[in-house]
This record gives C-alpha cells, structure tokens and sequence, in this order.
C-alpha cells in the first residue's frame, strides 16, 4: 500500500501546527509537504519589537527544517489548486513552476493587509503583516530622526518627526506603543531643535482603542498611550494620502512621512480562486475543517470560515490564538481521515488576550482575568515565550539585553519602500530588483482582484528611483 500524500498550502500559525502535529500523528507513515515562501514561521505578536529594535529579526522566525522532522519543505507560492486532479501547481522564488500532488490537501493560506478605497492609501502606506515590512519601518523611522536632528527646516523636522498609524486593533495599538518609546530612545542621542518631539498618531474611525477587548483593558491601554505621549484620535481616518501628509476624516492635513496601515486583514485572495461556497472571502467548512462536498480538502486559520460552536451562527474570528488551535483539529481530522482514530470539530473556549505596550507595560486577561501595568507585562511576556515553537532563549536574552542596554539607532538599509508595496498578496516577501516576472504578475493579479474598483491603483517604486524621497515613508506602514 502506498503512503498517502498530504500537501499543506502555508506555514503561518495554522499551517506549521497542521505539519507538527502530523508529522508526530503519521509517524512517518505519510509524506507530508509543505508549500511556503519562506524557510521560517514568523511568530507575528512579535513584530513590533522587531521594527522598535528590541528583537533582532531572526529571532521571531522559527527555522521550517530545524523543527518539523519528516516534514519536506518545497519553496514557492501556490497559485493554481485543481480540485479533480489533486494537483498544486506553484512557482517557486526563482520563477520555476511546479506541480504538487496530494492525497490530501490543507489550505492554511493565511491573510494579507486589507485594502480600502481610499485615494493614495496604496501608493503611499506601507502594512505591518511580514518581516520585509517591519525591518522597513526600523529603518524608516530611524533615518526619519536622523535627517531631523540634522535639518535647518522646522517645518521639514515636524513632518518627518510625526509617524501616523491607521487602526487601533492589536498590531496598530503595539506599533504605536513601542514607536513611540523607539523614537523617545533614538533623540535622546540626537536631539531635535528646541520644543520638538516625535509624534505618533493613532487612527481609527471606532470608539475605542482595541474595540474587540474588554473596555477595562480598552481604557487601560488608551492611558499608557496618553501617557507617553502618543496623540490618538477615535473617530478618525484617513481621507487621503499624499506624498507630503495625509488629510484626515476630520478635515485636518498632518504633514508626515510615514503612514502606517494596520486596518486589518482579508484572506488570502488563494482561497476564493477555488471557486468554492465562500463566506466575507474565507472558505466555508465544517466544524470538522473539512470543505463541504471534498473530503480530502480541509481548510483552517485566516483562509477558513470556521463555524464557531460557541456562538451558532456566527463563525470563528481571524486570530493567531484560533489559528494555532484549527492547526492541531487539522492535523487530527486529516490522520482521521486516513484510518488512524475520529474526526472531532473544532471548539475553542476564550483564553484571553495580551497586548504588548512596550517597557513593563501591557494589557492582558488571561482566563477573563484584567491585569494592566507590570503585572500584566510580566503575564504577555511570559505567554509569549511559551506560545513560541522556538527560539525562546534567544528572545529572552534579547529582552534583558534591551532593559540594560540602550538600542542600536541604526538602519542597514536592507528594505527599501518600493520592495514592500501595500498592495501585494505576498507581504512575507520583500520584491526585488529583477524578479520573475510571473511572481509578480501573481501578486499583482491577487491583489487587484481584492481590491474596490474606486481604489486609487498602487505604484510600486522602482529600484532606479531615489529611495530617500518624501514619498518614501508612505505618506511624505502588521
């Protein structure tokens, strides 16, 4: 009898927890494979600490290889899925194609940054959902100060001095957090003209800061943001994006250089190209992760709407704490499938949350329990060393380094603003000079396929343009 063939799209918090869970279930008495862009799961809730300069990048990526044995990693990106032949077809980095067949398929695509048709918005912000991004905005922001530190412009100063984030979720409300504590740290050694201090703006057109937590933790984390100065504005967005500023809902221009996009995601564009019953652009599928009408599909974390069982009618939120949950029902519902015990649906029960206000300050209420101050801090932390698959010590160290060491205000210039364009349907990559062009035509078809038609089409830089333009901050971004 031969070995069954299962083929996993994705290795994001679904997708890698689907693989490690199989690859111990099967025993390896099945060939797992799975398809990603990259050699490495980035743990994202901690990105912000990466473009704040506390975590150096590659200790929130956690090596595929190193830690999924009897799991084979191809390269590439899947852009083709034929149901009736069981095939995966996919271009790797170089611009090769390849053909993957399964016996069993589980699509964990994942998501990327949601688009608003809003003029300006894709040319000149940039999101915060991949590591190319983040290392961008450390960048940024850093070479942002340093020209203001040494301009003769008050003006000029101001606006490169003023950092706009868009969305008050959990990576907006941590990018302005942190920022606003990196940029304090960075002036510190080179200070700005007299009576001038890095801003940073907040954004949302919701009531509240992290509208879908408690409002206790809500107010708790508005007052740390208040308190270190960020300027946050609810019922507020952009209206506009111009290469010199934004203008806001409210009729206010903000001259800046840096516009941040932390709106939200949408699934993963993979999922809809299926042509099966979708729901808000997630796969629909049973409790079990299974797609209806194809027992050999499943489908779980951002790219599936998962029916919650807690809540009928409603189905599960796109979160990294349901994704890593889905990941493991996947894996167990896959090996049912294949003889080895029962499928179960998947049913969660709420954990809480944290979120990560930089310093000793956080937002947390693990089990319904609200912690707000070092407390809480302590709790984030400690959760999130034991939700990371890997690199544990090396985080940690990284955390003591940066209470009794002052950060690196240095930028290496690895990113530029025209290899990470909002509008892509690949924010893990960073697009380069001379890339296939298949790659890219792909992304781009994606990602026009999301997008509102009223949506001012995006303009990716080319790498012959001069990086340090205004436009280069988005607006002069998970």
């Amino acid at each position: 009898m031969s070995r069954p063939r299962i083929v996993i799209v994705g290795a994001g918090f679904a997708g890698y927890r689907t693989a490690r869970t199989l690859a111990r279930l099967t025993r390896n008495k099945a060939d797992i494979t799975l398809l990603n862009p990259t050699d490495y799961f980035l743990y994202l809730p901690l990105l912000p600490q990466v473009a704040a300069g506390i975590l150096e990048p590659r200790r929130v990526t956690v090596s595929l290889t190193g830690t999924l044995p009897h799991v084979r990693l191809v390269l590439g990106e899947a852009d083709d899925i034929d149901l009736d032949a069981r095939t995966v077809r996919y271009a790797d980095p170089e611009g090769g194609v390849g053909t993957l067949t399964y016996d069993r398929l589980v699509l964990a695509a994942g998501s990327v940054n949601k688009l608003l048709p809003i003029p300006g918005v894709a040319e000149h912000a940039h999101g915060f959902r991949g590591l190319p991004e983040a290392l961008y905005l450390r960048d940024h922001v850093t070479r942002q100060v340093e020209l203001a530190a040494g301009s003769e412009d008050p003006k000029s100063c101001d606006a490169r001095c003023t950092f706009v984030v868009v969305g008050a979720g959990y990576t907006g409300t941590e990018v302005a957090a942190h920022g606003q504590l990196f940029t304090d740290a960075l002036v510190r050694k080179q200070p700005l003209r007299e009576g001038m201090r890095p801003r940073w703006i907040l954004l949302d057109i919701a009531e509240r800061v992290l509208p879908e937590m408690d409002e206790r933790l809500s107010r708790t984390a508005d007052k740390v943001l208040r308190q270190r100065g960020v300027d946050v504005r609810m019922g507020t967005s952009v209206k506009e994006a111009t290469p010199n500023g934004v203008l806001l809902s409210d009729g206010e221009f903000v001259d800046t250089r840096t516009l941040v996009w932390c709106v939200g995601v949408r699934p993963d564009p993979l999922a809809e190209s299926l042509g099966l019953p979708m729901e808000r652009g997630r796969l629909l599928v049973e409790p079990t992760l299974q797609v209806p009408g194809r027992p050999d599909v499943f489908a779980c974390g951002d790219a599936a709407a998962v029916p919650d069982l807690t809540k009928p009618g409603q189905y599960t939120p796109m979160t990294a704490q349901h994704a890593w949950r889905q990941g493991k029902v996947a894996a167990y519902n896959v090996a049912a499938s294949l003889g080895r015990g029962a499928p179960e649906p998947y049913r969660h029960s709420d954990l809480g949350f944290v979120v990560d206000l930089g310093g000793v300050k956080a937002a947390a209420n693990p089990l319904g329990v609200p912690l707000s101050g070092p407390v809480a801090g302590a709790v984030t932390r400690g959760y999130h060393l034991a939700a990371m698959p890997g690199n544990r010590v090396r985080v940690a160290a990284d955390w003591l380094l940066d209470a009794v060491l002052p950060r690196q205000g240095v930028q290496l210039g690895l990113v530029r603003s025209w290899s990470v364009p909002l509008d892509t349907a690949s924010p893990e990559l960073a697009r380069m000079p001379g890339a296939p062009e298949k790659v890219k035509e792909k992304a781009k078809t994606k990602a026009d396929a999301e997008k509102s038609p009223t949506t001012s089409p995006g303009r990716e830089r080319g790498p012959s343009e001069d990086p340090h333009e205004p436009v280069e901050g988005s607006g002069g971004e998970s």
